[in-house]
């Protein structure tokens, strides 16, 4: 799971607060139930609910490890996107034929042109993999179940005016009409490489280069898009769910009783201690269940690296260090160079 929040244990407990009040009302009522109340048929024998836990152990721990593939693939496909980002500029910007004085501004020019259509494509994509889809949790939902404020940039500016600096008005409303903006502007990228190569201005060599660096970000945008577009399997999702709560239900009516006769066993030498040890099965038992649940969180917290929770990889500010790169690669004016995005609460987006 990757995340640049510091995430301490008192972190871990605000983020599972309103579940952990519900284990301990839980584990109460049962011993209520139990003790108080004398209806001692609430139990189950002890070992068939361990068999349950092991399997359940084994399904969240499924799940983590598919959840957490899905994450780390998403943040390797981003860092392809950062390398192969900076590798495009630096060849184009070290390809032209174009080394006399009176061609300088030309080349300049050019050199800016393909370099903000780039930033535009990073724009596009980012966008891309914040736009919600039906099985993602909503960004309204994430602030809901927590304390801690976060800054997610795709929602709160429009693409239109993030990509409008970037690009001629004829590109921008090019790329506005199609479905698939990524997808448009790595075309115009390619059209315009091949036009300039055309005119002399671009060796020829270093066209067959700069084309195989836009199939390799093709590709990583497909990467991305598959990551995006196809959810985690929700039969092995919901499984796990639903297992972990029926572990969850069982749990108090089998250690209860266990504690109840420790209780009597024990009050053969302390017998104030042995009458009310059947109490101390509530913070076991809350223990217990708080672990199974605290691990399928994680794991449902990792299944999509894109909806823009605290836990997924922070394309937005991997792309804005890209932006900043290269834009510095080409000596861009440093007042036309993007600050890094805010980072409320230590949480990289």
């Amino acid at each position: 799971m990757y995340t640049q929040r510091r995430f301490p244990f008192k972190s871990v407990i605000i983020w599972t607060k309103r579940e952990l009040i519900f284990f301990v009302v839980l584990a109460t009522a049962v011993t209520i139930l139990y003790e108080l109340l004398n209806i001692k048929w609430l139990q189950v024998p002890l070992t068939p609910v361990g068999l349950i836990g092991t399997a359940v152990a084994f399904m969240v721990g499924f799940q983590n490890n598919a959840a957490y593939d899905r994450i780390w693939e998403a943040r390797k496909i981003w860092g392809g996107i950062v390398n192969t980002s900076r590798s495009l500029i630096i060849t184009v910007r070290d390809s032209f034929y174009m080394h006399r004085a009176e061609a300088s501004k030309e080349e300049t020019e050019l050199l800016q042109t393909i370099t903000h259509r780039h930033i535009a494509w990073l724009t596009a994509l980012r966008y891309a993999m914040r736009t919600k889809k039906s099985w993602e949790a909503s960004y309204e939902t994430n602030h809901k179940n927590t304390q801690f404020a976060y800054n997610i940039p795709e929602f709160t500016a429009p693409l239109e005016d993030e990509l409008k600096p970037y690009l001629s008005q004829e590109e921008f409303d090019y790329v506005m009409t199609m479905d698939n903006k990524p997808n448009a502007l790595i075309s115009l990228q390619s059209k315009h490489l091949r036009k300039i190569t055309d005119e002399k201005k671009l060796w020829d060599f270093s066209l067959l280069n700069l084309q195989g660096m836009l199939q390799e970000l093709t590709a990583l945008q497909g990467k991305a898009e598959r990551i995006k577009n196809f959810p985690y399997p929700k039969q092995y999702g919901s499984i796990g769910y639903h297992f972990v709560h029926i572990f969850m239900w069982l749990l108090p009516m089998a250690i209860i009783p266990s504690f109840a006769k420790m209780g009597v066993e024990i009050s053969n030498t302390h017998q104030w201690i042995g009458n009310y040890f059947v109490w101390f099965n509530i913070p076991f038992t809350v223990i217990v269940i708080w672990v199974f649940n605290t691990m399928l969180r994680i794991g449902l917290a990792g299944e999509n690296p894109f909806e823009g929770s605290p836990n997924d990889v922070p394309i937005s500010n991997i792309s804005r260090g890209i932006t900043r790169d290269i834009l510095q690669l080409i000596e861009e004016d440093s007042s036309n160079i993007p600050q890094p995005f805010e980072n409320v609460n230590d949480v990289q987006m």
